[in-house]
């Protein structure tokens, strides 16, 4: 018996159409690996809550510096929740990273699918995960004795600035991991990054109580202007110019690293 060729037939489908089926694949991708993987889902619900046992017991003393309506833990979660938001949303260059070195990007290459996608994917999933750190952060929160003053319109707007910033960090993290040789390169280059930008900021303590050299970096940077709109939002106190220029900021970041992160991406997995 004489059998035929089989022929693969793809439809093609306008680009942006297909960029965007593409992407939720990779983001169903993506969010599969966060509950299958269980290292990273018990990382995703315990780390919040260490970091703000930790930060209650240690740095209390500083709530001696605040006004008297304004308990330290009341202060601290805006900090903490940003904080681990930046930590969270890394979760990207260590992913690109990897995909990229366990030559997974070469069966995608082999697939009629937009370039950008993969990157989506992982972007897309991080702001699943930091949204379930943040709720399990809340919870522990309100568990021992933080209690919030923010409207219904208020958390809209903090649930805004936050997806917001997710977003800019883990654009900024897929650029890490195009970038980085390795895993471990990927690590210490998103803790020179992140390290100095949460803990040089008013997350712990007042930008005024900083060190005189510091302050002005302190006062003016991004993460800054992030924490400080949202503990406005929670704890019902005015938060000035903080949230547009937070959004300014973040948006603006989303604009510039966006692309870039897809040029390099692009020219990487073209070298692979």
């Amino acid at each position: 018996m004489s059998s035929k060729p089989v022929q693969l037939e793809f439809v093609r489908h306008p680009k942006a159409i297909q960029a965007i089926t593409d992407s939720l694949l990779m983001i169903k991708r993506s969010s599969t690996h966060i509950i299958r993987n269980r290292d990273q889902l018990i990382g995703t619900f315990f780390q919040p809550i260490m970091f703000l046992v930790l930060f209650t017991a240690v740095f209390n003393a500083v709530g001696l510096a605040l006004p008297k309506d304004i308990s330290y833990l009341d202060f601290l979660m805006a900090g903490i929740i940003v904080q681990t938001v930046a930590f969270g949303s890394t979760t990207t260059s260590i992913a690109v990273a990897n995909d990229l070195q366990r030559g997974i990007v070469d069966r995608f290459k082999s697939l009629p699918m937009s370039n950008i996608a993969v990157l989506n994917g992982h972007v897309i999933s991080d702001v699943f995960r930091n949204g379930i750190s943040t709720a399990v952060m809340l919870g522990a929160g309100v568990l021992f004795g933080f209690r919030p003053e923010a409207s219904i319109t208020d958390w809209l707007l903090i649930v805004g600035i936050l997806t917001i910033f997710t977003l800019a960090f883990s654009w900024l993290s897929a650029i890490m991991g195009v970038l980085a040789g390795s895993v471990e390169g990927v690590q210490w280059m998103s803790f020179l990054i992140v390290f100095p930008l949460t803990f040089a900021s008013g997350a712990f303590a007042p930008t005024s109580s900083l060190a005189e050299w510091i302050r002005p970096f302190a006062e003016n940077q991004p993460i800054t202007h992030v924490i400080e709109a949202v503990r406005g939002l929670m704890i019902g106190t005015p938060i000035g110019d903080h949230g547009w220029i937070a959004l300014v900021w973040c948006i603006g970041t989303i604009i510039v690293a966006m692309p870039i992160a897809a040029w390099l991406f692009k020219r990487k997995t073209i070298k692979v």
